[in-house]
C-alpha cells in the first residue's frame, strides 16, 4: 500500500508508523500526528485504515473526527479478545521483536470503544469469512449498513488484500 500511495498518490500524506502496545498511547500518538498537519487541513480529506486491531483504531478515529475509515477484518471486541494475550508477545512483523502486554491495556482498549457507528457511510469493511481469528458475523453487525464486502475464504492477513485493492482506492477517492 506505501507503494501504491507514493507512485500513484505523491501528494497524499502517507501515516503509517508502528505503533506501540499500549492503546492509549497509540491513539495519543495518531492524533498528536494529525494535530500536526499544516493549516487548512480538512477531515473530510482525510481517511484512515486499518487491520483486526488497527480497524478498532481506524474506527476510533473515524467516529471521532467524521472521516471515511476502510477496516480490514476489524477486531470488535478486542478488550475481551486481547485479555488472554497478557504478558510478553511476539510482534507479528518480526518475529524476533516481543513486547509486553500489559493487564491496564485491556482497560485502555474499553476505553476506545466507539459505540454505535454515527456515519456508516463513511465506511468500508472487508471481511474475511475465512478470517481464523475474528468472527466474520461479529465484524459484520458491528458494520451494519456500511459498504460491506464480505469475502467467500481468505483469512485473517486477507492474503488475497490485492484483489481488494480496486474497491479500496475507490472507496478512498483519493486525488493524485
Amino acid at each position: 500500500m506505501a507503494g501504491i500511495m507514493a507512485s500513484r498518490y505523491p501528494g497524499v500524506t502517507w501515516y503509517c508508523p508502528q505503533l506501540p502496545p499500549s492503546p492509549a498511547q497509540a491513539m495519543a500518538a495518531v492524533m498528536a500526528y494529525i494535530a500536526g498537519w499544516p493549516e487548512g487541513a480538512d477531515f473530510k480529506s482525510m481517511a484512515v485504515a486499518g487491520s483486526s486491531l488497527g480497524g478498532f483504531y481506524a474506527t476510533w478515529v473515524a467516529e471521532k473526527l467524521n472521516c471515511r475509515a476502510v477496516v480490514l477484518n476489524p477486531a470488535v471486541h478486542p478488550a475481551r479478545d486481547l485479555a488472554k494475550y497478557i504478558g510478553e508477545q511476539t510482534s507479528w512483523h518480526d518475529p524476533s521483536e516481543t513486547f509486553f502486554f500489559k493487564p491496564e491495556f485491556i482497560d485502555e482498549l474499553r476505553a476506545l470503544e466507539a459505540g454505535p457507528l454515527r456515519r456508516v457511510e463513511n465506511y468500508l469493511a472487508i471481511i474475511a469469512k475465512g478470517d481464523e481469528v475474528l468472527s466474520w458475523r461479529e465484524m459484520s453487525a458491528r458494520y451494519l449498513g456500511a459498504n460491506v464486502k464480505l469475502v467467500e475464504g481468505s483469512d485473517h492477513a486477507l492474503s488475497d488484500f490485492d484483489q481488494h485493492l480496486p474497491e479500496i482506492l475507490e472507496f478512498l477517492n483519493l486525488a493524485a
